[in-house]
């Protein structure tokens, strides 16, 4: 059975997935966890006003991807791909991360279109769900960008009827307008226009009410969840294939909006490298549910995942 490594590297994290592949009588491909590491990088830090990444975002890269191709060559790994998603696309001197990447992991990062992340987020999304629960909408709330994607899952394969990725993400946003910490009425009233606004193509493009199942990836909503679930320490087991209710969604976004800094890095559930952008993930997440209950979508109740995009780059490699 080969062994894959998959390589996320978005605007603010970059994870690894390193997995054994397990090939069904019926087609289908299975994945068995051989090892899973995530890593705050900020990768696009600043690249929304400069055009450029940072020197110290690409060294903080830097590190993470030499920790990781250890971890790839001691388990075996057969084959490997990395994703590079927003913050790439829309940096300048973008040369300079690809040569990286060649140097340290032998082949270099792809920089996919925001549709194709949608279509890797679903597929790695839908896999653990019961198909009659389907049509299923999955939607990717990254630092730099946002994927709203429609479709259905057989049991065996994903079929994506529809997909828009749009450029707002909680690092963007925060970045852009929620300057002051905590951030102001008139700072957040200024964010939902903007997420409302960002996020109309995606809408225009992809019919939330055909979906039976609205399900969150990614860090912003995994963490939500496990603030809502008052855990004392972050637990993906805990997280992954909850659910949060539209109340529970208001309720820990008010409370994120309204904290400072240190309150926020106080919860033992927040990443240290998220909790000066979750309020604004969280921000995304309360639009979204709005949009999606205006437009006749299944915003009553959101299931976590955390299986997402890292997933479905490791079954491309099937």
């Amino acid at each position: 059975m080969p062994r894959v490594a998959a390589i996320d590297c978005g605007t603010n994290s970059i994870r690894l997935l390193v997995a054994e592949l397990t090939h069904r009588h019926d087609g289908s491909v299975d994945l068995r966890d051989l090892h899973r590491e995530m890593r705050i990088v900020r990768l696009g830090q600043g690249v929304d006003a400069t055009g450029r990444l940072a020197p110290e975002a690409l060294e903080r890269t830097r590190e993470a991807l030499k920790a990781y191709a250890v971890a790839a060559r001691r388990k075996g790994v057969e084959r490997l791909r990395m994703v590079a998603t927003s913050a790439t696309r829309d940096a300048s001197n973008r040369d300079e991360f690809f040569s990286m990447t060649k140097q340290l992991l032998g082949t270099e990062a792809e920089v996919i279109t925001g549709d194709e992340e949608a279509r890797l987020s679903f597929a790695g999304a839908v896999g653990e769900q019961d198909y009659e629960d389907g049509p299923f909408l999955v939607v990717d709330i990254g630092g730099g960008s946002t994927e709203l994607v429609l479709g259905a899952w057989d049991g065996r394969e994903a079929d994506v009827w529809a997909a828009k990725s749009v450029d707002i993400g909680c690092v963007r946003l925060t970045e852009r307008v929620l300057r002051s910490d905590p951030p102001t009425a008139e700072q957040i009233a200024e964010a939902e226009e903007l997420i409302a606004s960002t996020l109309e193509p995606a809408f225009e493009a992809v019919d939330v009410s055909k979906a039976n199942r609205w399900i969150g990836v990614a860090g912003t909503v995994t963490t939500l969840s496990a603030i809502a679930q008052k855990l004392p320490e972050y637990d993906s087991e805990r997280t992954h294939l909850s659910t949060l209710s539209r109340a529970d969604v208001e309720t820990v976004v008010a409370d994120l909006l309204a904290s400072d800094h240190a309150t926020r890095a106080a919860n033992p559930v927040i990443h240290p490298g998220r909790v000066d952008v979750i309020g604004g993930g969280g921000l995304i997440v309360r639009v979204l549910a709005e949009q999606i209950a205006q437009r006749g979508g299944p915003a009553d109740s959101l299931v976590v995942s955390e299986h997402d995009i890292l997933d479905g780059i490791a079954l491309s490699l099937a």
